[in-house]
Formats: structure tokens, C-alpha cells, sequence
């Protein structure tokens, strides 16, 4: 009588179940296998110690340290297509790039002032060309493309000597067209910033482009160069002066500085209230983090089992797995230390006799109508 009533039950809540009521979604038409496993690689897992910690200040340190040149004292300019240069030959102002000045007689009777020493301007400068030369007077096209300042006055000088005794030569540059930088992103005046005689390094161009946004995160800022793009913690070098990483910026490099949008980390499972926390510009800790969520939850938490899910960003098929265990006394000040990074997943398991009790909570409504049913068809139930 018992296995009959238990198959009637099961047939009418299979039938049943088709009209039961909320959110329901036919898989009838869905080929998927639930029980089949999406990948048998095991990950390890590390636990959250001293160890970790100091290894991971000392990776930050590494990537921190820039192989990228950043040294100012050997910067010098060279010369490129577009620029225009102004030349000045004293005392041979027809060679020269400008227009002499009148100068007054005079009243002494000493010989008057040399008239070349006006400084040349953009609009009588030598343009230089797609081939990397200027047109001079008398000496034709002049190879300048690639050359410092200083090597161009020298070949001019050299080149002059053979129609000019001793030549005084001055060589500027009037405007700085050939060598550009892009600065994009979250920045007051982003836009195309030209490189000078001036060494322009990382915080340079930051300041000169007004600055960042309330929304900048110079703690991941983008520099592409030669096709490669790296990362940068340009926070860093504000806040304590690490200028080694100060970059020095070179022509074709574009500079990011990118929102932060991406600099949040997720906090799921067992704690309190379940969100995604920003990380600040002063950097966000496993504390911090459960902090911002109100903690672990006392009733429904395994206290040893604190994960943080780190990979995805960079390798979202094989991610870092590490496990705190808040039972151990020096968990509270590990997990002070511990740093989180963009897009972490911090994951609080569960109890195992809380999962033991949903499990029953779920099944307890079928057994007591089971009971109930069961009573309801007995002969001897007394009804």
C-alpha cells in the first residue's frame, strides 16, 4: 500500500510540475547535459600565509621597477621631417635664416653692430623635407633628418668653412613638428602633445595634460610603444616618488589613462550582504573587502574557507586559487596584508551543516506530504 501511494504521488507531482507556478523554463528543445563536468583540471590551492604576502610585494616591486629608459640627464633632441629649423650665420646675414634688422650709424665712429643676430621665426625657417633635408643657400640640400642640434651646427660649420672664413653658425629649432605623443583617456585635456628639446617624461605629460579626472585610475595606466602595451602604476610614482619608473616618453607612444571601471573586485558567497566593492586609489585588501560587506555570516560561513579567485582578466581558463583560514590568530593580520587586484572574486564557503540543512529544507515539504497523503488513503488512519 505504501509503494502504491508513493507512485501515485511522484506521477502527480511529475505531471503537475509542468503547471507549477513562478519562473520555468522548458528544456525540452535544449540539449544540455547538467552532470557532465566543463573541465577535469584540478587548480591548487595556495593558502593565504607570510610567505604570500611577502612574495607578492616583491612581484609588485619587479613590475614596478620599468626596464623602459627614464634617465633625463642623457636626453638630447634630434631633428626630424616637419620641423622647422632656424640657421644663423653672424655677419653673413644673407645666409642666414632671417631678415636683418637695421641697426643705427654709430656717433663714435665705430664700426657698426653685426645686423644677423635677429632670431629666426617660423615663417622664415627651413622646413625640413619627406627626404630628411633643408635647402640652404649655396650648399643646397642639407641632410639634417635624425640629427641633434648640435650635429647639424657642426656640419654647417664644417660645409660653411669652405666659403667662409671662420663661420659663427646657430642652429635652433623654431617648431617642433616631427616627434608627437597621444595622451587619451581619463585626462582634463587629452589630445597630441609635441616632444621638445625638453625631456618630456610620464608625469610631465600628466601635468602638462591638465592633469587626471575624479574617474582616472593612474594605478593601471596604458603606455603603448612600438606596438606593445604595458602597464604602468603611475599612482606610485606621485605618492612615493619611485622615479626610475618615471618613463621617458619617446615619439609614437600613445598614454592612456583608463577609467575605474575596472578596478572593482566581487565579493560573493556566504557574507552578509554580497556586492562589488571599488578599489581606491590607496589599493583594497582581503579586509577591506569583507569590511565593505559586513563580514563573513555567522550562521551560514565556513570560516576556513575565505578564497580568492585571482585570473581572470589575464587568464580566465586558469585562474589563481588562494584560501584564507580565519580560525588560524594570525588570520586577522594576514588578511590586513593581503592585497587584492582588479577583478578579483572573493568566495566565503559554506558550512557544511548549513548545507546539510538547506538540503533538508528542500526535501522536508515532499516528505511531509508524503505522510500526509499516506494517512489521508490508510484504512487504519482513523478517518
Amino acid at each position: 500500500m505504501l509503494i502504491r501511494t508513493i507512485a501515485v504521488v511522484s506521477c502527480a507531482a511529475t505531471l503537475l510540475a509542468a503547471c507549477a507556478p513562478g519562473p520555468w523554463l522548458d528544456k525540452t528543445r535544449l540539449q544540455d547535459d547538467l552532470d557532465a563536468k566543463t573541465s577535469t583540471e584540478v587548480y591548487p590551492v595556495q593558502p593565504i600565509t607570510a610567505d604570500v604576502i611577502m612574495k607578492q610585494v616583491e612581484k609588485v616591486t619587479i613590475e614596478q621597477a620599468s626596464s623602459l629608459p627614464s634617465d633625463t640627464a642623457a636626453w638630447d633632441y634630434h631633428v626630424g621631417t616637419d620641423d622647422i629649423l632656424g640657421v644663423t650665420v653672424w655677419d653673413h646675414p644673407e645666409l642666414s635664416s632671417t631678415t636683418p634688422t637695421a641697426v643705427p650709424e654709430s656717433t663714435t665712429g665705430a664700426p657698426p653692430l653685426p645686423t644677423s643676430n635677429t632670431v629666426p621665426s617660423d615663417n622664415n625657417g627651413h622646413r625640413v623635407g619627406a627626404d630628411g633635408a633643408i635647402f640652404f643657400p649655396t650648399l643646397g640640400r642639407v641632410k639634417v633628418a635624425g640629427e641633434s642640434i648640435e650635429q647639424v651646427r657642426t656640419q654647417f660649420v664644417r660645409m660653411l668653412s669652405k666659403n667662409v672664413r671662420d663661420p659663427q653658425v646657430d642652429v635652433r629649432v623654431l617648431a617642433y613638428r616631427s616627434q608627437r605623443v597621444q595622451m587619451t583617456g581619463e585626462l582634463k585635456n587629452p589630445g597630441t602633445m609635441a616632444i621638445t628639446d625638453v625631456p618630456l617624461t610620464l608625469v610631465d605629460a600628466i601635468a602638462r595634460a591638465g592633469g587626471e579626472t575624479p574617474a582616472a585610475d593612474l594605478s593601471r595606466l596604458h603606455l603603448t610603444r612600438d606596438g606593445q602595451t604595458m602597464t604602468i602604476d603611475a599612482q606610485s610614482i606621485l605618492e612615493h616618488g619611485r622615479m626610475k619608473e618615471n618613463v621617458l616618453l619617446k615619439a609614437g607612444d600613445v598614454v592612456n589613462v583608463p577609467d575605474r571601471s575596472d578596478a572593482r573586485i566581487f565579493v560573493l558567497g556566504e557574507v552578509v550582504k554580497p556586492q562589488t566593492v571599488q578599489i581606491n586609489r590607496a589599493g583594497l585588501t582581503l579586509a577591506d573587502a569583507l569590511a565593505s560587506v559586513n563580514s563573513i555570516d555567522a550562521l551560514s560561513a565556513d570560516p576556513r574557507q575565505i578564497y580568492v579567485i585571482r585570473g581572470a582578466a589575464d587568464n580566465p581558463q586558469k585562474p589563481t586559487v588562494y584560501r584564507l583560514d580565519m580560525t588560524q590568530v594570525d588570520a586577522l593580520l594576514l588578511q590586513t596584508q593581503f592585497a587584492l587586484q582588479p577583478l578579483d572574486v572573493v568566495y566565503v564557503g559554506t558550512s557544511s551543516a548549513v548545507r546539510f540543512n538547506r538540503v533538508l529544507a528542500q526535501i522536508t515539504p515532499a516528505l511531509s506530504s508524503l505522510f500526509y497523503t499516506k494517512a489521508l488513503v490508510s484504512p487504519n488512519s482513523g478517518y
